[in-house]
């Protein structure tokens, strides 16, 4: 993405705004565009309009605060930017097709609300941007991949699942994240991690991949409408796990991949399943693609 700098001031300045209605004149003046450039340059990026992004924040940070404030649902409407108790009604249904009552009274499945909420503020600026290629190839250095064995817990998740071309991997992820990371508010799921995205299965052309968030459990029996809409209700295994960090641009992540079967073979290990990436921290807080952190685990037979 060429226009990486001139989106990320604006990014910064839409969620460090989140009480108001940002106005495209005003992230316009972030990216140091004209309103039209500026216009042009988010939407390629983002993949919606500098408004409905502006718009998408402020009503995700409406559900959020319905569950774990005491506050009206008029004071909150009013706390994000809404003129009045109707427009941030009708903005609510239309992005979680329930009322914000309803959405209070259903509450969450899993953790405590105050923990889903802090993945949602903090996911939500940059969840179509996890795996944003910035043209960074020429800066390409040998990078020493620290690697460790770790026991991980069972971590249940809520993806979804495609095969697509190798070329088709990023636009991909950015694509579906956006849609898993709404349906899980939809249903009352709460997100309890940064995204992940696992590899099943691998091809010269094709690669099935599982991208999504990690999520907590149902007390009982955990499914997610059985699959409904593309959403698979998935479980990371736990167990020992070789785990190394990735520190730089999604697009040489292979670098991590290629230490991880190294070390395994090296020393004596056995891969027991697919691996796969969680990113760890916000691209839209870090302007330089080199401090972008993805932990990287492969799990190991014990």
């Amino acid at each position: 993405m060429q226009d990486w700098n001139r989106v990320q001031g604006a990014l910064r300045y839409a969620a460090r705004n989140p009480g108001r209605n940002v106005l495209l004149r005003e992230l316009a003046a972030e990216t140091q565009q004209s309103v039209f450039h500026a216009h042009r340059t988010l939407r390629r990026a983002l993949g919606e309009t500098p408004k409905q992004y502006t718009w998408r924040l402020r009503v995700d940070r409406a559900a959020s605060m319905l569950l774990v404030s005491r506050s009206s649902i008029l004071e909150i409407g009013l706390e994000c930017g809404f003129e009045s108790h109707e427009a941030f009604c009708r903005a609510f249904r239309r992005r979680f097709r329930m009322s914000p009552t309803a959405y209070r009274k259903r509450g969450l499945s899993g953790a405590g609300a105050p923990e889903h909420a802090n993945f949602v503020n903090e996911i939500g600026p940059c969840v179509g941007l996890y795996q944003v290629d910035v043209k960074e190839r020429n800066s390409r250095e040998p990078v020493d991949y620290i690697i460790e064995r770790r026991e991980l817990a069972a971590q249940p998740v809520l993806v979804v699942r495609k095969r697509v071309r190798r070329t088709e991997i990023a636009t991909t992820i950015g694509a579906e994240l956006p849609k898993v990371f709404l349906s899980a508010q939809q249903r009352g799921i709460a997100i309890s991690g940064y995204p992940i995205t696992r590899y099943l299965e691998t091809s010269i052309g094709l690669v099935t991949l599982e991208t999504g968030m990690r999520v907590s459990a149902h007390k009982g029996e955990w499914k997610v409408g059985d699959g409904e809409g593309g959403l698979v209700a998935g479980m990371l295994p736990g167990g020992p796990a070789a785990v190394t960090i990735h520190c730089g641009p999604y697009d040489q992540l292979q670098g991590a991949y290629a230490a991880l079967e190294e070390w395994i073979s090296a020393n004596g290990f056995e891969s027991a399943g697919v691996p796969w990436e969680a990113y760890l921290n916000d691209p839209a807080d870090h302007p330089n693609p080199r401090d972008w952190k993805t932990e990287v685990c492969w799990p190991l037979r014990a």
